[in-house]
C-alpha cells in the first residue's frame, strides 16, 4: 500500500516550482514593502464631527460608530502588517528549501552516476573473472 504523503509529493510539479520560487519570494517582499511603509491609522485622525443640535443623541451615537470603526481599522492594519512579514518570512524559507532541494537533486544525480559507472566497472570486473 503506498503512502498517500509520497503520492502527493510525486504529483507536485517540481519544476514550476522551483522555476516560480524566485518570483514568490519578490512577490512577497514586495508585498511586505507596500504594507510595511503604510503608516498605521490613528483612531483620532479623520474624526468627523456634526453640527446638529436636534440630533445630538443619534450624532453622539454616530461618534461613538466612528472611533470604533476607527480602531477596527486600526487593528486590522496591524493584522495585515503582522501577515505580511509572516508571509515574507515564508516566502524566503521557501525560496530556501527550493535551492536546497534543487542542490540535493544535482548531488543525486551525480550520485546515480557515479553507483551506475561503479556498477558498470563491476559487471566488466566479473565478466572478465569468469572467462
Amino acid at each position: 500500500m503506498p503512502l498517500p504523503w509520497l503520492t502527493v509529493l510525486q504529483s507536485v510539479p517540481w519544476t514550476d516550482v522551483i522555476r516560480n520560487a524566485p518570483k514568490v519570494a519578490e512577490g512577497a517582499k514586495k508585498l511586505w514593502s507596500a504594507v510595511g511603509k503604510k503608516p498605521q491609522p490613528a483612531a483620532d485622525e479623520g474624526a468627523v464631527t456634526v453640527g446638529a443640535p436636534a440630533d445630538a443623541p443619534s450624532v453622539a451615537a454616530l461618534q461613538l460608530r466612528l472611533t470604533t470603526m476607527e480602531a477596527s481599522v486600526a487593528d486590522l492594519h496591524g493584522q495585515m502588517v503582522a501577515s505580511s512579514e509572516l508571509i515574507k518570512a515564508l516566502a524566503d524559507q521557501n525560496a530556501l528549501l527550493i535551492q536546497r532541494i534543487e542542490v540535493n537533486r544535482v548531488r543525486w544525480l551525480w550520485l546515480a552516476g557515479v553507483v551506475g559507472v561503479a556498477g558498470a566497472v563491476a559487471v566488466a570486473a566479473l565478466m572478465l573473472a569468469w572467462r
